[in-house]
């Protein structure tokens, strides 16, 4: 195979368009775009076709030419669609790839039997709407076909990522990682906006005033890791004030919960003093 393999991406959506974009830049050759029937979607796939300068196509016409097949589509979808294009190429040569996090390449089994090498392709960031991240020093998680795994380092490798094994049985911890590391953390976020209106403020200005402290607290946990970027009453054992936050907290539904159960994880792997005192200020929250 070339070293740098010609591409199709199945699904425009928010995953399938930062790779076709990244994969553009990093020079690879994205020949065609695969949307779904629905009128959404395809204007999705035309208006990133133009963008990286590929054929539009869907499920009932695709050409299926590239040397490798990028699934960029929810879970439950991915099983569904490999079916649909598996009669329409030949696969015996192809190379088949999937990003999810949670599920292993089994989810291709349909193209492996039809001779494709498959593999599950997952990049460690978050994708939203209105923004398209750099995969630059992203960590892939990749598991699968021996064949699909070396061309996935390849392409990683080219994105400016790094790849590292993840092994199948180990899916699903690996996705709930994630899950940590972003879209919990934004549940955090929203509870203490509820937590500010307290204060008499907005969820907008809460935003505005809490980045400072968001980001230096990110910075000082790239710096400094977990212990030295902990603060705040729970690690100076100020179990008054950790009661009178429980106290307030009361009025804001649920936030007294995710309060505690977050006190408890420090307790438990973070450097606290006066344990006892903030123990028993945490059971008889409960």
């Amino acid at each position: 195979m070339a070293a740098k393999p010609q591409i199709a991406i199945v699904g425009p959506g928010r995953l399938g368009t930062a790779l076709a974009v990244e994969l553009t830049r990093a020079e690879y050759r994205v020949r065609e775009i695969i949307s779904r029937g629905s009128r959404n979607s395809r204007r999705r796939a035309s208006e990133l076709a133009k963008l990286v300068r590929a054929r539009v196509a869907t499920s009932h016409n695709a050409r299926l030419d590239a040397d490798l097949i990028w699934f960029c589509m929810p879970d439950r979808e991915i099983v569904a669609a490999a079916r649909k294009l598996a009669p329409l190429t030949r696969w015996k040569g192809k190379i088949a790839f999937h990003s999810s996090g949670a599920l292993a390449s089994d989810e291709l089994n349909v193209l492996r039997q039809h001779g494709a090498v498959v593999a599950s392709v997952h990049p460690m960031m978050t994708f939203v709407r209105g923004s398209i991240p750099s995969l630059k020093g992203v960590p892939f998680g990749v598991e699968g076909d021996a064949a699909a795994v070396r061309v996935a380092r390849r392409v990683v490798r080219d994105l400016g990522g790094e790849v590292f094994t993840v092994r199948k049985q180990n899916k699903a911890a690996y996705h709930a990682w994630g899950a940590f590391a972003s879209p919990l953390v934004v549940a955090v976020l929203v509870t203490a906006e509820q937590v500010a209106r307290a204060v008499g403020l907005s969820a907008a200005e809460a935003r505005r005033k809490m980045l400072p402290i968001v980001k230096q607290t990110v910075a000082n946990y790239a710096r400094l890791g977990p212990a030295g970027a902990f603060s705040g009453p729970v690690v100076r054992g100020d179990a008054a004030i950790v009661r009178k936050h429980l106290q307030v907290l009361r009025k804001v539904p649920g936030a007294k919960e995710v309060y505690v159960a977050l006190a408890r994880v420090a307790m438990h792997h973070l450097p606290v003093r006066n344990r006892k005192q903030l123990e028993k200020v945490l059971r008889s929250a409960s």
